[in-house]
């Protein structure tokens, strides 16, 4: 089985056309799976700066139709031209896939390097696909293991201890803007209640802001304040929030957004500065309200722009965890491709033996000697068989798992097949949607 990647990010396209290619990603995995042989598995890792699909095939030779079927069904979802979703996305395959997502999980492919956030969304993308079906085995081995590098990083570098994440630096932002760099005595109006708008709510808490309004065009707000705190909004009475606001932080990405002509009315008689800060990747605030006389408007990319870097040390020490890890992936893949091939030389190996035994016995009958002598034919067997076995793996483990295949078809005229990937266990039921529009 052969793994690959589609990516298109903040550090290749603007995010405008990430966002364009993201709609109907909720429903991309589901969708390649049924609408092609080709696709055997499909993850999809959605967030406020990169789209990324992760995808499984049966052999290299089908890794061409296999990316022409997803990139057809991104275009059909999401109504963006199939040949510039061909040339949004860059394509990962061998060593690459897993390489990119290890370090991407670690927070080293982020706006803000180091952020932490980025390694739950890994997680929650896996935990999707699984509850969904799509994740095929070896995608779910390459997805635990990029979480699994993202603790080893978090642990044992100093990357991202100060906390950093795009909530943070916008919030810096915020203050460097701001008349008083004292929460305390702001108001504020969070949009959205999904992961980024709870990691919103609690660096504000950090740092003193008490007054905070919480709006969902679903109507969600209620719930949401009910276990954070906060004062929930609707419909009625949002715009003598925002009118009193100091700051508003777009969180939701849903299809309902701020429009400057009607923010320009609410704010008609509001004497002090509002900082707008829309993180949603679709944009909950339109961008023309940056244009607008006492209003400051942050954006995604504002904050990449304005992130500061990691020192080199720790860039240094967690990529080389990163590229470690990457590399003992991609060896115990290696080695798990010859299972087949060991497992097809012992059956054929061990249905020799049967059929000289099957002739011991029908001359010699069940007896105490030709117990003997099958016991003497298997332990031999067993140690005839070690030295290939161990020959398998370690060739597996240098990339020469066909010549040992090849090998076994020349000799022995042994077919080895791989065997098909089980259906992956459901597991950790997630909101699908919520994930895909309130989460970066």
């Amino acid at each position: 089985m052969v793994l690959f990647s589609l990516v298109a990010t903040h550090a290749d396209i603007d995010l405008e056309t990430v966002a364009q290619l993201s709609n109907g990603s909720s429903e991309l995995a589901s969708a390649a799976l049924a609408g092609s042989p080709l696709v055997t598995g499909t993850v999809v890792l959605a967030t406020c700066n990169r789209y990324e699909v992760y995808g499984e095939t049966s052999s290299t030779g089908d890794l061409e139709a296999a990316r022409a079927a997803l990139v057809s069904q991104i275009s059909e979802l999401s109504g963006v031209n199939e040949r510039l979703v061909s040339q949004a996305f860059s394509t990962r395959t061998g060593p690459e896939v897993s390489q990119h997502l290890f370090a991407v999980s670690a927070g080293l492919d982020s706006a803000v390097v180091g952020e932490r956030e980025i390694a739950g969304q890994v997680r929650r993308a896996l935990i999707t696909a699984q509850h969904e079906g799509t994740a095929s085995s070896g995608l779910v081995r390459l997805f635990q293991a990029a979480s699994k590098t993202a603790k080893d990083v978090g642990a044992q570098t100093a990357l991202g201890s100060r906390g950093l994440s795009i909530v943070s630096v916008a919030l810096d932002l915020a203050t460097d803007l701001s008349d008083s760099a004292d929460w305390s005595s702001k108001k504020v109006v969070v949009f959205g209640t999904g992961a980024y708008a709870g990691a919103t709510m609690s660096l504000l808490r950090e740092r003193g802001c008490t007054d905070i309004s919480v709006y969902s065009s679903s109507g969600r707000a209620e719930g949401f304040v009910a276990t954070r705190g906060g004062t929930a909004l609707d419909a009625d009475t949002l715009p003598a929030a925002v009118a009193a606001a100091d700051v508003m932080i777009g969180c939701s990405g849903s299809d309902t957004r701020v429009e400057a002509e009607d923010l320009a009315k609410v704010r008609a008689a509001s004497p002090q500065t509002l900082i707008a800060i829309d993180l949603a990747l679709t944009h909950d605030f339109d961008p023309a309200v940056g244009e607008l006389d006492g209003v400051e408007l942050l954006t995604l990319e504002s904050v990449r722009l304005a992130a500061p870097q990691e020192q080199a040390e720790s860039l240094t020490q967690a990529s080389s965890i990163v590229s470690g890890a990457a590399k003992a992936f991609e060896q115990e893949r290696e080695i798990r491709s010859v299972d087949s091939a060991i497992v097809a030389l012992r059956r054929h190996t061990m249905n020799v033996l049967d059929a000289e035994m099957e002739k011991v016995r029908a001359r010699h009958g069940c007896t105490a000697a030709a117990e003997e002598v099958e016991f003497a034919l298997r332990r031999m067997v067993k140690q005839l068989l070690h030295v290939p076995t161990v020959r398998a793996r370690e060739l597996a483990s240098k990339g020469q798992q066909d010549d040992y295949v090849a090998a076994l078809e020349a000799l022995y005229g042994i077919q080895v097949e791989q065997p098909a990937a089980p259906a992956p266990a459901a597991e950790c039921p997630v909101d699908h949607q919520d994930l895909r529009s309130e989460t970066a």
